[in-house]
């Protein structure tokens, strides 16, 4: 019998499931209690499984149970198989109610105030029976979430250089950070703005020794002034444009959270260029992952809202 024939006779998706379940639990005992079945039913599905590919694929401890090389390539490829189920079965869904169906999307905090939560509330209003659940993370943990499938697509902003090969970046608009300040602050009514004029007020920026606090101390140095230090760090840029409306502060942030902000009419942009980087922001997925329609409606529609973005930058 050939390899391929044994697996499609004998290997059983249930067994696969019970495989990560085990590896996710640590023991067999306690994927016993998660899958409310028998302990003795587990290490028979796990020997089901070994015998049929004819190898082992866990090891045994006092400690537990750990994947063998053997079996950690079979979890990867077993990830994606339950994954692209998952996805059919979603779209079986959505064929048959276009308005249901359920979206989990990574994105980083300042995103998820801005672009991302305009999109939101466009397609929530579109699709009242739809569900979306929305997790904030790094760039680099957004990665790891889209390999483990906790999240099927993420918002962000698009790597420096070469992105990993497994993902696929779909960049949207450039997003550089700019000066606010509220409309009672007296500088929201000057024409003309040095950041030599700037240095001695109170500042509000991302957390010290950040990427973004590096971006904007190296702004002040590239004009040859000395770096003021923020009177608040906070990483919530909603936050800093309320500091910002207050009248108060002078907040750092970027373009789309000005711009999608709840209050804009609240606030305005200094007329004075930082200097800082420009890095491409956009949707990031898996590569030869299926996506699920509501995905692709989540793509389609942050395309649409950020077209006031990309003419900016045009």
């Amino acid at each position: 019998m050939q390899f391929s024939d044994r697996i499609g006779r004998r290997m059983k998706l249930h067994d696969i499931h019970v495989l990560m379940s085990v590896v996710h639990a640590g023991s067999m005992g306690k994927a016993a209690a998660l899958l409310n079945t028998t302990q003795s039913a587990i290490s028979r599905s796990i020997a089901d499984l070994e015998n049929s590919i004819g190898v082992r694929l866990l090891d045994r401890g006092p400690q537990g149970v750990a994947p063998t090389q053997y079996g950690r390539a079979l979890l990867k490829r077993g990830t994606a198989v339950f994954d692209e189920l998952k996805q059919g079965v979603k779209d079986i869904e959505y064929l048959s109610d276009p308005g249901a169906g359920e979206l989990c999307i990574g994105s980083g905090v300042p995103h998820a105030h801005g672009v991302v939560l305009a999109v939101l509330d466009r397609l929530s209003r579109q699709f009242p029976r739809a569900v979306f659940q929305v997790i904030l993370a790094g760039t680099l943990d957004l990665h790891d979430y889209l390999r483990e499938r906790r999240i099927e697509i993420a918002f962000t902003r698009m790597a420096e250089h070469v992105p990993p090969e497994d993902i696929e970046q779909h960049a949207l608009f450039d997003d550089p950070h700019v000066v606010v300040v509220g409309v009672q602050n007296p500088w929201a009514r000057r024409r003309k703005v040095q950041l030599a004029d700037l240095v001695n007020e109170p500042w509000t920026w991302v957390s010290a020794g950040s990427v973004v606090d590096s971006i904007v101390v190296n702004a002040f140095r590239a004009n040859g002034l000395k770096p003021p230090r923020a009177t608040i760090y906070i990483d919530d840029a909603t936050v800093r444009i309320k500091l910002a409306a207050s009248g108060r502060f002078l907040a750092v942030v970027p373009t789309s959270t000005q711009r999608f902000h709840d209050r804009p009419e609240a606030i305005k942009v200094l007329p004075v260029e930082l200097s800082t980087p420009h890095r491409k922001t956009g949707i990031i997925a898996l590569k030869n992952r299926t996506l699920g329609p509501l995905a692709q409606l989540f793509i389609d529609t942050a395309r649409e809202v950020a077209k006031p973005l990309t003419k900016k930058e045009s």
